[in-house]
């Protein structure tokens, strides 16, 4: 008869032979490090660490022969030199974080990788040294239609282009740490689904994290939990550089919960961006937009933000190029200044949010903004434009209105204005105060607004 002490004893070995199976599962997920069973033994290729010389056409064989045989390879600590390895299809290689180190030696491309259907890279340093990639390579790892990419945990530095050049790849980029490259951090162009996520990248000469398209389309990135500082705009231009995160031409892209700071333009910047999610990101210090949706999109979602420092905080324009549709709502935005790094020949620096067609602005709290505000239109491109329940609080003035001739309707209803140096609702006529303050009277005379609700303290 099965007694009360049998029954426990069983239940105890039962638990013991479920946990055993876990680890053994585990185990099998991922190269074992102790003992370097179930990798290639590299030892049989004159694969060593620390050698002084170039061990490229050694680790060429290794990597092949290793994919070949279905087997990960594991390189100790140490570092590799090599340059010019083409990277074959299903390729695992891991090492030790941070000590584990392929090492250029220059004279053209680094790693490569094209028309592959899995790769995988984790747990290593790729230090570019500065040297000369070629004038083929776009990045120290330069990848061209890899199905299935992982690049996890590992250090990306000195590069002399981008960090990680992916074109037409899928997977995903996660948790590693990409520096010093004189181009973009990460620069992901026609992307199949791919995943940006816990990233750190800094001290970048001309972007963070790129995704482009070479024509607009389905992209489907999703950017998440990445952090981004120091990104500098080496080239110049009036935004086409210098921003942490950038999204052009590609469609349907989240942007969320990304800590940016420290750019020389944009924190986010979304160009021709249709269906861009842009939610829960701390956006610090950007030197001229801290976010963007401009140009040729249509559907923008800007929730939920922190915008602090900045010369104008967020912006959904660019009617005249069909850039509209959008919700602005949750966000703070606060201590903006006036002076930006070129000389703007629109409506300048200094105010809080603006946007133009078909848009509501809901909910945000806007603090400290020299110019305006609130900016609604721009001369005749203003449409559908819904402004409601916003504080506005130290501005020069709380909310600009377009009254210029053939623009659309506005409706600016309940809305808290305090501190606001030159009035609460004004018209302008592109940059030329036209009214005096229209909370006070004579919105009458323009039949495109609305106002209701709306309080000056």
């Amino acid at each position: 008869m099965l007694n009360r002490r049998l029954l426990l004893s069983a239940i105890a070995s039962a638990g013991v032979c479920t946990a055993v199976t876990r680890v053994a599962s585990a185990a099998s997920m991922k190269p074992a490090q102790d003992g370097l069973r179930g990798t290639i033994d590299i030892s049989g290729y004159g694969v060593a660490p620390d050698r002084t010389g170039d061990q490229s056409r050694a680790i060429s064989r290794l990597f092949n022969e290793a994919a070949e045989k279905g087997m990960p390879v594991f390189l100790p600590a140490g570092d590799y030199r090599v340059s010019g390895i083409a990277l074959p299809d299903m390729l695992w290689v891991s090492g030790v974080p941070g000590r584990t180190r392929l090492i250029h030696t220059g004279g053209g491309r680094f790693l490569t990788g094209e028309g592959l259907s899995k790769l995988t890279l984790s747990d290593l340093v790729f230090d570019g040294g500065g040297k000369s990639l070629g004038e083929e390579a776009g990045g120290l790892i330069n990848l061209r239609g890899v199905a299935d990419l992982t690049i996890d945990n590992c250090t990306i530095t000195g590069s002399t282009r981008h960090g990680i050049n992916a074109e037409r790849c899928g997977g995903r980029i996660t948790a590693n740490s990409i520096s010093q490259a004189s181009a973009s951090g990460i620069y992901a162009v026609e992307s199949q689904r791919l995943a940006i996520t816990a990233n750190t990248v800094s001290d970048c000469g001309n972007g963070g994290i790129l995704v482009h398209r070479w024509e607009a389309a389905e992209d489907g990135t999703m950017v998440s939990g990445n952090r981004v500082f120091k990104i500098a705009a080496t080239d110049g231009g009036t935004g086409e550089n210098g921003n942490g995160i950038n999204i052009f031409r590609a469609w349907n892209v989240m942007v969320t919960d990304n800590h940016v700071s420290d750019c020389a333009f944009s924190a986010i910047r979304a160009n021709a961006a249709t269906n861009v999610q842009i939610s829960g990101n701390q956006c610090l210090r950007s030197g001229e937009t801290a976010i963007y949706s401009e140009f040729g999109f249509q559907g923008a979602i800007v929730s939920g933000n922190l915008v602090d420092g900045a010369a104008n905080g967020i912006l959904i324009v660019n009617f005249d190029d069909g850039g509209r549709l959008a919700t602005v709502s949750d966000n703070i935005v606060r201590n903006l200044h006036s002076d930006g790094p070129y000389l703007h020949d629109g409506a300048g620096f200094g105010f809080g949010i603006a946007a133009e067609a078909d848009t509501v602005i809901s909910g945000n709290a806007i603090e400290n903004a020299p110019k305006w505000g609130l900016m609604l239109g721009w001369g005749p491109y203003m449409r559908g434009i819904v402004a409601t329940g916003n504080l506005v609080r130290g501005a020069g003035g709380g909310c600009a209105v377009t009254v210029v001739e053939g623009a659309g309707t506005a409706l600016i209803a309940n809305n808290l204005f305090q501190d606001v140096r030159d009035g609460a609702i004004l018209g302008y006529r592109w940059n030329d105060k036209a009214t005096g303050d229209l909370l006070t009277g004579g919105s009458e005379a323009f039949a495109h607004l609305t106002l209701t609700g709306n309080r000056r303290t």
